[in-house]
């Protein structure tokens, strides 16, 4: 049995992380984050659970506008991969083209975590989170790399996943999300604020 088909009966959690700095059509990125988290709940079956949205700053540091970003926990019978090609179509109906990496764009649906799955082995998840910042700027993995390879630098992905899910421990590190969320410096974490719901 393959790694590709050892997950397909069973039922997992998806974890999910959300971004936007641009419009999508009239929709600002305060509006169309949350709708596109409910199409992709939608889409799996309707069982997520959903963090705050959070205005942090955008990365690479001024590529451009602020980024409204979330993250969510869904529920999930296939593949990695099949997770991974649902959120490109829904990347797709918000607008979102793949020009260069790390751009401004109106929709980022990225997959951290699909439980304790790490693909596409051990040994090439760690070398993609060895790579330095300016390496992992230049290339990109032809294959899904799971659980993200620089989820423990990335405190705007790790801040609204303490929402949804701290508890999750990376397979392949053995850090959980509450961990890794310590571990960002005081600074980085000081640029990410609530997204004021309204009548706030």
């Amino acid at each position: 049995m393959t790694q590709a088909t050892k997950y397909t009966c069973d039922v997992r959690t998806g974890l999910i992380a959300l971004g936007a700095n641009l419009r999508s059509g009239e929709m600002l990125p305060e509006t169309s984050v949350p709708r596109a988290m409910a199409r992709v709940a939608e889409r799996t079956g309707g069982v997520a659970v959903k963090s705050r949205l959070f205005h942090t700053p955008a990365f690479p540091a001024g590529s451009g506008p602020q980024f409204v970003n979330a993250a969510m926990a869904v529920e999930w019978h296939g593949t990695a991969d099949d997770l991974l090609a649902l959120l490109h179509l829904v990347e797709q109906e918000f607008g979102r083209t793949r020009a260069h990496r790390w751009e401004a764009r109106v929709m980022d649906l990225d997959l951290i975590g699909l439980d304790d799955v790490i693909l596409p082995d051990a040994e090439t998840r760690a070398a993609w989170a060895k790579l330095s910042p300016e390496r992992a700027a230049e290339v990109v993995p032809d294959q899904l790399i799971l659980p993200h390879p620089r989820l423990a630098e990335r405190g705007f992905v790790l801040v609204p996943l303490g929402d949804v899910a701290p508890e999750w421990v990376d397979p392949a590190t053995g850090q959980s999300v509450a961990q890794m969320l310590a571990a960002i410096p005081a600074e980085v974490l000081a640029e990410i604020s609530p997204v004021p719901e309204a009548g706030d």
